[in-house]
């Protein structure tokens, strides 16, 4: 995909592998905006992620995630973070169109939990006694779904800002 055919840029992968910071940082090199999805919703509704899961539902929550990507579909310019569970509705994927590059940031299972570690209370889904178990459980159910991505980008050990540097290179055509 040539720099003029990319309109959008969508970062998935599990929790913690850096979705918000790297979209971040390679909105700023690009010049564009980034949309952390699950702010976006919860600006929106009002209410946290964790509320809107607490007194509607996934389903609901999920609704209010396929609404809120048909929005950002249309726009260009945009680099977008979405929670680790958006790629598992492959039809998101697909509303965002043409022009859109995907990039996977893979993020091994130890590391995850290092990082969640950092802000604990802060991953549900990795409160429980055992949450190494929780995330490869994750992964392995997930991992068919981040593959379907253009480009594949290890995180382990790298920095947001090479993380970013090496996205905006594929953009440009240099990687």
């Amino acid at each position: 995909m040539s720099e003029a055919a990319v309109q959008r840029v969508v970062l998935v992968g599990m929790m913690c592998s850096g979705k918000s910071a790297v979209g971040a940082a390679l909105a700023r090199r690009l010049g564009w905006t980034h949309l952390d999805l699950d702010r976006e919703i919860e600006r929106e509704a009002g209410r946290t992620v964790r509320e809107i899961f607490a007194t509607d539902g996934e389903a609901a929550f999920r609704r209010m995630e396929a609404e809120a990507t048909a929005r950002i579909a249309r726009r260009t310019g945009v680099v977008l973070s979405p929670g680790g569970g958006w790629v598992t509705n492959p039809a998101l994927l697909d509303a965002l169109g043409p022009g859109t590059l995907c990039v996977w940031l893979r993020v091994s299972p130890e590391e995850a939990v290092r990082r969640s570690a950092a802000a604990p209370g802060e991953r549900p889904l990795l409160a429980g006694t055992d949450p190494l178990a929780a995330i490869r459980r994750l992964l392995g159910e997930r991992e068919r779904f981040y593959a379907r991505a253009d480009v594949e980008v290890l995180t382990d050990g790298r920095s947001v800002d090479a993380l970013a540097d090496q996205i905006n290179d594929v953009i440009r055509g240099r990687a």
